[in-house]
């Protein structure tokens, strides 16, 4: 495919600006620091030749609205068309966050709300939602319990991680100015008792715990780790990037959780990657309030209002409120839903997930057998004795019409196959996905070289990966400094 560079020719334009209202004199004027040196390069293409341009490129990339992404821990559902048509309203698109509170009455309440419908969610009674994505909830998490100790005079300096955790648990640990411990898992893939008990002392903040973990099993000795977190002390944290398998059926305030981070673009549908925007909520137990970012959205007699009185507070961790766009979004699913709606959400995640599993387990290795919530993991252990890695299925799986599912995590399993399908597929799609893994565990028999020359029918064949990583090629030839 040519870029609008390569398709230009002199003399096309799609546009017509209007006449210039600055005289010479004035532009004469100007500092020689603000004049350019050479004239800006654009391409000169039609309307037509841009629209199609721009149409054709968006088609190569896959979305969750092409196809199935099964990319496990992190919850691809499909967005539904109606919260981007409430985030659209002029009332929500047109204010100001600088705005006198009186004015955006409307946007505090819509924020007051979905605040009070995320305690109900979590059972935890105080909720914010100025952190912006998952880490940065995580991060701001940790800096509460670190406020929260230095509050008490205590100076604990280490986070338990279980070695199933997220990446980004260690790093958010880092940045919050605590040290990282691992907690190794059981044989049955959950955290280890025994081990925890050992580590867990007057110096350890914080276990951080992901439930169900990211392979896809539900911590069944919670109860268990509950006490012995805050026997000695300690606070529990939940990282909610796998919230999607809770909804409706357990409240994480319920089973011993202090803090609990929520990604309003995984599991409340709000549009997920591309680098966001994203919402990386915090909901946190009574004694820890004092310390949340500032402000918080308050109701009374006269209405809602923005409250700063946290003398305690770690400060603001993001402009103004929050990313609002995406809380209209997220309000606007939950309600589409209701309670009800919102259990079937988990439930039928733990039925795709389940039904996965049990039509793949003969085809690949699959490490643990119980019963698996709303994703799982296989291991393609089998088929890298015949030759053939994980990122050999994972190609292969981009010619057969699929996003490939997540590759080499959670790190504990070798050659990691991370599926999940999420509630918003039909048995029809994970019935074609099945037949297109079954497909490629045949090949790896029959037809190796198949998988390793994937992929073939994409735009862009197989890329060095370690290099395109490295060697960035960002300059193009029409640029000649």
């Amino acid at each position: 495919m040519k870029t609008l560079f390569e398709i230009s020719k002199p003399g096309r334009k799609a546009y017509t600006l209007p006449p210039k209202d600055v005289s010479g004199e004035l532009l004469e004027s100007l500092p020689s620091r603000f004049k350019r040196k050479r004239p800006l390069r654009l391409p000169e293409v039609s309307e037509v030749d841009a629209v199609r341009y721009w149409t054709n490129l968006s088609q190569r990339n896959f979305h969750i609205e092409k196809g199935f992404y099964p990319l496990g821990s992190c919850t691809m559902k499909y967005n539904p068309k109606i919260n981007e048509e409430t985030a659209a309203l002029p009332g929500f698109t047109e204010i100001h966050p600088l705005q006198p509170v009186s004015t955006v009455q409307g946007a505090l309440e819509l924020m007051y709300e979905l605040e009070q419908i995320m305690v109900e969610i979590t059972g935890l009674p105080v909720v914010s939602f100025q952190p912006v994505a998952g880490a940065h909830g995580e991060t701001t998490g940790l800096m509460l319990a670190r406020a929260y100790f230095e509050s008490k005079g205590e100076n604990r300096g280490t986070v338990l991680v279980p070695d199933s955790s997220h990446g980004t648990n260690p790093a958010s640990t880092t940045l919050s100015g605590f040290k990282s411990e691992k907690i190794s898992s059981n044989e049955r893939g959950l955290v280890n008792i025994d081990e925890l008990e050992k580590k867990m002392d007057e110096n350890v903040a914080v276990l951080m715990l992901t439930n169900p973990n990211t392979l896809g099993l539900f911590e069944s000795e919670i109860k268990r780790i509950d006490e012995i977190v805050h026997k000695k002390g300690g606070l529990l944290y939940l990282d909610g990037a796998n919230l999607n398998a809770l909804l409706g059926i357990i409240k994480p305030g319920n089973e011993g959780f202090d803090i609990v981070h929520l990604n309003l673009h995984k599991t409340f549908s709000t549009p997920h990657g591309g680098g966001g925007p994203g919402g990386g909520g915090l909901a946190v137990r009574a004694d820890i309030e004092p310390f949340l970012p500032v402000p918080i959205v308050k109701k009374r007699d006269t209405g809602y209002y923005l409250d700063y009185d946290y003398p305690q507070s770690i400060g603001k961790i993001h402009s103004f409120y929050g990313n609002f766009n995406v809380l209209v979004k997220a309000y606007t699913y939950l309600k589409m839903l209701g309670c009800k709606g919102l259990k079937r959400v988990s439930e039928n995640a733990i039925i795709n997930a389940n039904y996965l599993k049990e039509s793949l387990k003969d085809d690949f290795e699959l490490p643990y057998k119980q019963l698996a919530m709303h994703e799982f993991v296989l291991s393609g252990s089998k088929q890298k004795k015949l030759g053939v890695k994980t990122l050999d299925i994972a190609k292969r799986l981009l010619d057969l019409g699929f996003h490939a599912p997540t590759v080499y995590f959670p790190l504990i399993v070798p050659e990691a196959l991370m599926i999940e399908p999420t509630e918003t597929e039909s048995k029809d799609t994970l019935d074609a996905f099945i037949a297109a893994m079954k497909k490629i565990a045949e090949e790896a028999v029959n037809e190796p070289e198949k998988l390793k020359n994937a992929p073939v029918t994409t735009p862009v064949r197989r890329l060095d990966e370690i290099n395109a990583a490295r060697m960035l090629k960002v300059k193009h030839s029409w640029d000649k400094e």
